[in-house]
C-alpha cells in the first residue's frame, strides 16, 4: 500500500463520522501523489502526512446565553486550529447547524436566522467568554463566514476588547469604524472573478458577453455577481436554502444586494418583484444554461449529475466561490471534460489574502483606499494563478488545476514543518 493510502485509510478507521473532512483530505492526497512518490522515503522518516492531517488542536465548548423570552440556551463552540507552520491559525467561524472541519476553522451549532439582534449578540459574547483563550493577533485570527457577517463580527471583537484590554487585529471583516479594511466585503468575490477571468483569458476566451450561473446570495455570490458584470458577462442566477431565481434578462445586482442585505429577505421577492424573473422553489440552478458556473453557497452543492447536466446545457468553465462546493465525483467529471475548472482552494482565496491586508493595516495603523487594496487583490490571485499553473506544469499535469493548487500549497506547508523540525 503506497505511503498516501495508509495514511488515508488510517483517517477513514479514525474518524468515520467526519465525511467531509475525508473528503477534503483525499481531494488533497490524490493530487499531491506524485511528489509524495518522488520524496517518500524522507516524508515517511518524519511522518510528513500524518502530522499534517491531523489538527494541532481541536476546542470545544459550551455557549450558554438568554433568550428574549428568559430562557437559558445552551449551545456548542468549536475551535480547530489545524496548523502553524507558516503564520498564525487563520479561518472563519460559522454560526449555523452542522461543521465541516478544516485548515483553522470553528463556529457553533447556534442557528441565528429567526434570532433578535439582542440574542445574537448575547450569543456572541458568551461564545467570545470561552474563545478568547485560545486567540490573538499572533495566535489565531478568525474571521466571518456563514453566518457570521458584519454584525456578528462587531460583537465578537467587542466582547474580545472588554475581556483582554487589547485593540488589535485579532478579527477580521471587522468594521471601518474599527481596523477593517475597504474592499474586505467584496474581496472573495471579486478575487474569484479576477482569477476566473484570467483562466478564461490564457485559454484564448474572454468573459465578456458570457453567460454565468451563480448560486448563493450572500457576501460572496452578490459581490461575484457585481463583478462578473462588471467584466461584461450577464449573470442570470441566483440562490438561498430555499431555491433559485432565473432572471433570462440579467440579475439586477443592485435590487438583489437591497433584498439580502438591506430586507434580509428570501431571494423569492426578487421574483415578485421582477417581471422577467423565475423563482425555482427547492431547485439548484445547474440546469439552467450558461457558459460559467461559479457555485458560491455551501460545499457539496454540485453532485456527479448537476456537472453532467452543466456541462449538457453548454458551460465549459467552473470556479469555485464556496468552500468544497463540487463533489469529488463532480470535480471528476469536470476533468474527464476538459472543462476549466479552478478549484476553491485557489479560486476563493481572495477573502483571505485581503483578510491578511486587514491584519498588516491593523499592525501599522494604517487605511489603504479601496483602490490600493483591490490592486494588491488583483495581483495576489494572479500571482496564485501562477503558482497554480506552475505546479501544475511541473508535475506533467498542464491545465489541471487541481493538482496545481494542491501541490502548491503542500510544498508550501511542507518545506514549513521540515525546516522547524517534529513539532
Amino acid at each position: 500500500m503506497s505511503y498516501v493510502s495508509e495514511v488515508y485509510q488510517t483517517l477513514c478507521d479514525k474518524y468515520p463520522n467526519e465525511p467531509e473532512f475525508l473528503q477534503a483530505v483525499k481531494e488533497v492526497l490524490n493530487s499531491i501523489e506524485p511528489i509524495i512518490k518522488a520524496n517518500e522515503a524522507r516524508y515517511r522518516s518524519i511522518a510528513l502526512l500524518e502530522r499534517m492531517v491531523e489538527p494541532e488542536r481541536i476546542i470545544s465548548f459550551r455557549v450558554p446565553w438568554i433568550d428574549d423570552e428568559g430562557k437559558v440556551r445552551v449551545n456548542r463552540g468549536f475551535r480547530v486550529q489545524f496548523s502553524s507552520a507558516i503564520g498564525p491559525y487563520k479561518g472563519g467561524l460559522r454560526f449555523l447547524t452542522g461543521l465541516p472541519i478544516g485548515g483553522g476553522k470553528g463556529g457553533s451549532d447556534f442557528d441565528p436566522h429567526g434570532k433578535s439582534d439582542r440574542e445574537v449578540m448575547l450569543f456572541c459574547q458568551s461564545f467570545m467568554n470561552e474563545l478568547f483563550k485560545h486567540i490573538g493577533a499572533d495566535v489565531d485570527v478568525p474571521a466571518g463566514d456563514i453566518g457570521v457577517g458584519a454584525r456578528e463580527v462587531g460583537y465578537l471583537y467587542g466582547q474580545y476588547k472588554r475581556l483582554t484590554g487589547l485593540y488589535e487585529g485579532v478579527l477580521t471583516g471587522k468594521g471601518l469604524s474599527y481596523g477593517g479594511s475597504l474592499a474586505r466585503t467584496e474581496a472573495t468575490g471579486y478575487g474569484l472573478l479576477y482569477i476566473t477571468e484570467r483562466m478564461i483569458r490564457e485559454a484564448g476566451r474572454t468573459i465578456e458577453g458570457c453567460t454565468v450561473v451563480v448560486s448563493g446570495s450572500g457576501n460572496v455570490a452578490l459581490h461575484a455577481i457585481e463583478k462578473a458584470l462588471a467584466m461584461g458577462a450577464k449573470v442570470v442566477t441566483a440562490s438561498d436554502s430555499g431555491g433559485y431565481i432565473y432572471d433570462p434578462d440579467g440579475i439586477n445586482i443592485e435590487l438583489l444586494k437591497t433584498i439580502k442585505l438591506q430586507d434580509r429577505a428570501r431571494i423569492s421577492r426578487y421574483a415578485e418583484l421582477v417581471p422577467s424573473a423565475e423563482y425555482h422553489e427547492g431547485e439548484k440552478p445547474w440546469g439552467v444554461r450558461c457558459d460559467i458556473a461559479l457555485p458560491c453557497a455551501i460545499q457539496n452543492e454540485i453532485n456527479k449529475e448537476d456537472a453532467e447536466r452543466l456541462i449538457g446545457n453548454g458551460c465549459w468553465c467552473v470556479a469555485e466561490g464556496a468552500n468544497m462546493p463540487s463533489s469529488l465525483e463532480a470535480i471528476n467529471v469536470y476533468l474527464e471534460n476538459s472543462i476549466l475548472f479552478m478549484p476553491a482552494k485557489a479560486a476563493n482565496a481572495g477573502g483571505v489574502a485581503v483578510s491578511a491586508l486587514e491584519m498588516s493595516q491593523d499592525s501599522q495603523r494604517l487605511n489603504w483606499t479601496f483602490e490600493e487594496v483591490d490592486e494588491r487583490l488583483k495581483g495576489i490571485m494572479n500571482s496564485i494563478y501562477d503558482k497554480v499553473t506552475s505546479a501544475a506544469e511541473r508535475y506533467g499535469c498542464k491545465g489541471n488545476f487541481v493538482i496545481g493548487a494542491n501541490i502548491a500549497g503542500f510544498e508550501k506547508v511542507a518545506e514549513a514543518m521540515e525546516a522547524q523540525g517534529i513539532v
